[in-house]
């Protein structure tokens, strides 16, 4: 860390205290415990005296921002040695620069001073031209034109080049005054207007985004959805973007840029320096800020759609798990057939089959006998069946074969499972390693099988961005989205806890203070030596240090143990403090473990010693009542309607059941078993008026919808959460916050369909009636583009 950064550190803490709503020690006691290596969930679960019980969320932000300001603090001091090294700084100077908050704040600081090529400005010095803008500013009565003739030497021609040379300077001076351009910044950042034009001749190729070809926006109004797919459109050359004042108030910059002249009246100076605001504003400034306000907006639009997939991927990783029971995988396919394969309670592959029940073979008996078949062999309780093509035709099947056993057999369950990512894990290095000998469409109904059993262990072997639970993530900054996709991953491995003796290389990679490396190496030590009989042994494990013993093991769980606290999420630190909460109820630990009347009698406060706080006495307190509990909700599926397989099956006014499979900011698909998800609009999630759809449900909810509307040719199908069915989806028009624009009308979705994981296009969905006459459309503005089928 830089000097700068560690001198700067009380001023960090104060402004990322006030970001996080904490106090300035909170945050430098997490910095210090950052720095020293800890990882997030640890400082989460196991600091909070430390930190004064900043929550992960907090967290997050909190070693966010300090990337952020100290590499402000970096460039501040590399500034303040350019210009010092110039023999230019002044105290004035050096005050604005240590006020500067933002790094755009400090390079407008930092533009005059910025070593640059050589400037038509610089040529006009050079000329001699410099005291004629001063002779301008200081006499305005007097004509410019008369003032230059005085000017026009060998290396400047006539009057015309000697005026256009302190028309440079000047334009120069303006376009580096830092006060002006943070003044236009903010005013444009207020009131300018985002305006897209389709480019002649690309209206046929660009109609998918024929809902831009014409359209305007407040810029500070425009929603990420509706941002990212303009900007997808300039990208693919449909349209043309442009940030400008508003109509009427276009010449207000320009009044502006005079003010920092000191215009006043119509002297022939005034007049000629009028017309000097208006070039610096047309030719330099109003093209800088364009380019500012479009990074700016593609900055803001960007942190929304990670902030989005973040969330969508949170609740998918957190959904509940149906268990440790034997299952049946099937991933659904016609003319390749449908594959299938069995794990048992812990994953571990015991069989697999193809099965050919569909054209052109049409061997139903032959599926049905071999599913029988695979049931009784290995005592199957699950059946997870992928929800892609053929999948309601294969669960059609399942039905009817499971009709087939015996009444006093008990029958396995069926749920319907998202295979996003599926593809990918099946033909990674990692299934490679894991399924050498197997064949790669094979591998997918294994993960399918797995992620039914428990969906964090199997989705976190895929990369985060292929389960494809976002929007726009192929237009999104890669890195920053892969790294706040890990955090989230990282979050729910921790919070839900690892089973040692079971867990994946890949899963006990996410777990606090561990990664590739070490995971492997407990994988290893586990096959050489057997299971582990207690968290101590892992301090035998290769290159499994103090330090990350220290991170890792209260998030590693051993059932059945030597040690009855490995099981739950006490740390072993504590485990001193454990056995003297145990001891002063003078019963057996591990009678007392899961007995949540135990320790009723006692108070949290009586515990508190020097190296333990109140808040850690009270986490092992709940945590001896509830040993190793996981936060997943209880498990449950949707029930499909039988009859409806198809979009063309689909009635306005039918009430289904389906599973919610993305959530985005202005909506929620959910899938109702036809293949193509259906759209419930932001105003159609709740009789109520909703802003953020995650106020209402989150990815693997069970929820029930009336079809509002149903559009075959385009697979767009139109859903309502509302008990009205949503008959008063108009009351919600005027609060929507995808309605007009400044140009008078909201952009509809583009209709921008993306490949799936498994290849698929995602489709679009549709707009409910109610609100089918107005422009902005019960699913408003880019919303089409933003779908994401499974």
């Amino acid at each position: 860390m830089s000097n700068a950064a560690t001198e700067a550190s009380p001023r960090i803490a104060r402004l990322i205290a006030t970001e996080i709503a904490a106090r300035p020690e909170q945050v430098t006691a997490a910095v210090a415990l950052l720095d020293e290596g800890a990882t997030v969930p640890f400082v989460a679960r196991y600091r909070k005296e430390a930190t004064g019980g900043l929550d992960d969320t907090q967290l997050r932000n909190l070693a966010e921002r300090l990337s952020y300001l100290r590499d402000l603090e970096g460039r501040r001091a590399a500034i303040v040695k350019s210009i010092a090294s110039q023999e230019k700084m002044t105290p004035d100077l050096a005050r604005a620069i240590a006020g500067a908050e933002t790094k755009s704040q400090l390079e407008d600081i930092y533009l005059p001073y910025k070593p640059k090529r050589r400037t038509k400005a610089m040529i006009a010095r050079e000329n001699g031209l410099e005291p004629l803008a001063e002779a301008i500013l200081a006499g305005r009565a007097a004509d410019p034109e008369t003032l230059a003739a005085a000017y026009v030497t060998e290396a400047v021609a006539d009057v015309k080049a000697a005026l256009n040379g302190a028309r440079d300077i000047l334009t120069e001076r303006l376009s580096e005054d830092a006060g002006l351009v943070g003044d236009l910044r903010v005013w444009m950042q207020r009131e300018a207007v985002l305006s897209a034009r389709v480019v002649p001749g690309k209206e046929a190729e660009g109609a998918k985004f024929s809902d831009y070809f014409a359209h305007a926006e407040t810029w500070s109004k425009v929603p990420s959805h509706r941002a990212l797919a303009m900007m997808r459109a300039s990208n693919e050359g449909i349209v043309t973007l442009e940030i400008a004042p508003p109509e009427d108030a276009a010449d207000r910059p320009v009044d502006m840029v005079a003010a920092r002249l000191d215009i006043r009246g119509t002297a022939p100076g005034d007049l000629w320096l009028r017309k000097v605001a208006g070039w610096t504003w047309r030719v330099k400034l109003s093209l800088s800020m364009t380019l500012d306000l479009l990074g700016d907006l593609r900055a803001r639009a960007q942190e929304e759609a990670i902030a989005v997939f973040a969330r969508n991927l949170k609740d998918l990783l957190l959904a509940a798990p149906a268990g440790s029971m034997p299952t049946l995988g099937l991933d659904p396919g016609i003319r390749t057939g449908v594959k299938a394969a069995v794990v048992d309670a812990t994953g571990k592959l015991l069989a697999t089959e193809t099965l050919y029940p569909f054209q052109p073979r049409k061997d139903v008996q032959g599926a049905q006998h071999a599913i029988l078949s695979l049931i009784a062999k290995h005592g199957v309780k699950l059946i997870a069946i992928g929800n892609g093509t053929a999948s309601r035709e294969t669960e059609k099947l399942v039905v009817e074969t499971l009709k087939m056993l015996p009444d006093h057999v008990a029958k396995p369950t069926k749920v319907v499972v998202s295979e996003a990512g599926a593809s990918v894990y099946s033909a990674s290095e990692l299934a490679a390693r894991e399924f050498p000998g197997l064949d790669v469409s094979l591998r997918g109904a294994v993960s399918i099988a797995r992620r039914l059993q428990d969906p964090l262990a199997e989705l976190v072997k895929i990369e985060p961005k292929s389960i494809g639970v976002g929007q726009y993530q192929h237009d999104v900054d890669q890195h920053k989205l892969s790294k706040s996709l890990e955090a989230v991953v990282e979050d729910a491995v921790n919070a839900v806890g690892v089973d040692l003796n079971t867990a994946s290389a890949p899963l006990l990679a996410h777990v606090s203070g561990l990664g590739a490396t070490l995971a492997e190496s407990i994988v290893a030590h586990r096959e050489s030596f057997g299971a582990f009989k207690s968290r101590k042994q892992l301090k035998d494990v290769s290159r499994l240090g103090p330090r990350a013993f220290e991170q890792c093991a209260g998030f590693l769980r051993i059932r059945d143990g030597e040690e009855p606290l490995d099981a739950s999420s006490v740390h072993p630190e504590a485990y001193g403090l454990a056995r003297r909460i145990v001891s002063a109820c003078g019963r057996d630990l591990r009678a007392i473990m899961g007995d949540d009347t135990a320790l009723k009698g006692l108070r949290a406060e009586e515990f508190v010693s020097g190296g333990f706080g109140l808040p850690t006495v009270r986490d092992i307190f709940a945590e001896l009542e509830k040993p190793g509990r996981d936060p997943r909700p209880s498990f449950k599926t949707a029930s499909f309607a039988d009859g409806v397989e198809e979009i063309t099956d689909l009635k306005p006014g039918m009430v289904l059941e389906g599973t919610v499979t993305n959530v985005a900011a202005f909506g929620a698909f959910v899938d109702i078993g036809v293949h193509q998800d259906g759209l419930v609009h932001v105003s159609q999630l709740a009789d109520r008026f909703v802003k953020d759809p995650h106020e209402v449900v989150k990815a693997g909810d069970v929820v029930k919808v009336t079809v509002t509307e149903v559009d075959v040719p385009r697979k767009r199908i139109a859903l309502t959460m509302r008990k009205d069915g949503g008959a008063s989806a108009r009351e919600d028009r005027k609060s929507r916050d995808s309605g007009n624009g400044a140009g008078g009308r909201g952009a509809k979705g583009s209709g921008t369909k993306s490949s799936g994981p498994r290849g698929k296009a995602s489709g679009g969905k549709m707009s409910s009636s109610p609100a089918k006459s107005d422009s902005t459309g019960a699913f408003g503005a880019a919303l089409l583009d933003a779908m994401k089928k499974k």
